[in-house]
């Protein structure tokens, strides 16, 4: 059958799969497979499957995914998110922006550890949303702030989107890694600011009962574990957390160790806190080992289906008819790069994100290579376009996954996160992609 014909088939049924609920990777999986079989018979399918299937996920680099979940779920389940909150509303004097700037920070630290952000979107609004709530925050508002803290795990490493990118693409994941700080400081920095500027002009008054109406569904889960705000506790919270963080971007920046020894790491330092606040017992075993493995295997999975969709999509020969196409647009590099980058920014709204990367990075990445972005700058500048495009309409995946815990209308949240999207985009994507060297410049001194 003919390439084109066969893709606009493999489309449709594409579509129709996700549209009744199919999980990502077994639709990928479904296509890739009736995409071959209409393309080369049956006589390509042993050898994918055999081979090809196995050889994407049984890749070193991979390895990274499960240490750095591990490391999260050791994190999330020492329940010292409370405390840290309280810790910094206290220090802050009791400004609610400073506690919106620190919801950002935690979900994106957290996000990136989980690998999924409507997961940690999900529970930020069970953990975060009511603290906000309680000190003056309108409740679309918070519930926007707290969507965006999920988006950002996208960009802050180590991402397992910038992980699975790497890997897909061959690019050192160190260098990924590396070369996201300064697009990573720039976001939260204006987005700071913009909390700061929002947050003045929509508080309400944290004595008003009508401003604690969320709080009050979401504040009782939340307090169960609570631990209680000593000294002692603080002080181990604070100090190991700066102590892992600081250990993973120093020790691959220096060469100290590999992106998968600093998952290793990460997740030992992350039990010794968690003994430390004597959480560990049996159950936090259970409970950290169990999600560990459920995130994993789904990342797993869909990397296996897309590695079956990507021998489709090479049969089919679309790469280089979508580079045919595009040629004339190649003296633009830069208009080049913001209409490929549009097309990201659609499918990050209603595709999860490892999917699309692994999906479209065999066509996208040579078509960046042309217009003179190599492998690194690009994987940036799309994972800024994924935390965009997660806080969209029609489908913004960690908007819909706050607005379901907290029982609120969407598209009221899809009004801020609309706001966080573009400021996002035209503050941080278009400098990156007028002066690349700002992704460039801390991989190139390494």
């Amino acid at each position: 059958m003919d390439g084109t014909l066969a893709l606009i088939i493999i489309t449709l049924l594409f579509i129709f799969l996700l549209a009744v609920g199919m999980h990502i990777g077994t639709v990928l999986m479904v296509a890739g497979v009736v995409g071959l079989i209409l393309l080369d018979g049956f006589r390509s399918f042993p050898a994918v499957i055999q081979d090809s299937g196995f050889y994407s996920i049984a890749t070193y680099s991979l390895t990274t995914i499960p240490l750095f979940i591990l490391m999260a779920q050791f994190i999330v389940r020492s329940n010292i998110i409370g405390l840290l909150y309280r810790l910094i509303f206290n220090l802050s004097k009791e400004r609610g922006g400073v506690l919106g700037a620190f919801t950002l920070m935690l979900g994106g630290f957290l996000g990136a550890l989980s690998g999924s952000p409507t997961a940690i979107s999900a529970a930020l609004a069970e953990i975060s949303l009511p603290e906000l709530r309680k000190h003056g925050f309108n409740k679309y508002f918070a519930a926007a702030t707290v969507a965006a803290a999920g988006s950002l795990s996208t960009i802050i490493p180590p991402s397992i989107i910038l992980i699975v990118y790497g890997a897909a693409t061959q690019t050192s994941i160190g260098q990924l890694f590396i070369a996201m700080t300064v697009p990573v400081v720039l976001t939260m920095v204006i987005l700071f600011i913009s909390i700061f500027i929002l947050h003045r002009y929509t508080k309400e008054d944290v004595k008003d009962s009508s401003s604690n109406e969320v709080a009050a569904t979401l504040d009782r889960s939340f307090q169960e574990g609570e631990m209680p705000p000593t000294v002692k506790n603080y002080t181990i919270a604070v100090g190991i957390m700066l102590v892992i963080i600081s250990s993973i971007f120093l020790g691959i920046f220096f060469g100290i160790f590999t992106p998968t020894e600093a998952g290793a790491i990460g997740a030992m330092l992350s039990l010794i806190m968690a003994a430390l606040l004597k959480k560990v017992n049996l159950e936090f075993f259970k409970a950290s080992l169990e999600g560990t493995v459920k995130i994993t295997t789904m990342v797993m999975f869909i990397i296996l289906g897309a590695s079956i969709f990507g021998k489709f999509m090479t049969l089919s020969l679309v790469p280089t008819k979508i580079i045919s196409w595009i040629e004339p647009l190649l003296s633009y590099p830069i208009l080049l790069m913001f209409l490929l980058l549009a097309i990201y920014f659609v499918l990050f709204m209603v595709i999860e994100g490892t999917a699309v990367i692994l999906i479209t990075v065999s066509v996208a990445v040579p078509i960046a290579a042309q217009a003179g972005y190599d492998p690194i700058v690009f994987g940036v500048l799309l994972t800024v376009v994924c935390a965009a495009g997660l806080l969209t309409p029609p489908v913004g995946l960690s908007v819909y996954s706050v607005a379901g815990v907290a029982n609120l209308s969407s598209h009221k949240i899809f009004f801020y996160g609309t706001i966080y999207a573009l400021i996002i985009t035209v503050l941080v994507v278009i400098p990156l992609l007028i002066w690349p060297e700002l992704v460039t410049w801390l991989p190139s001194i390494m």
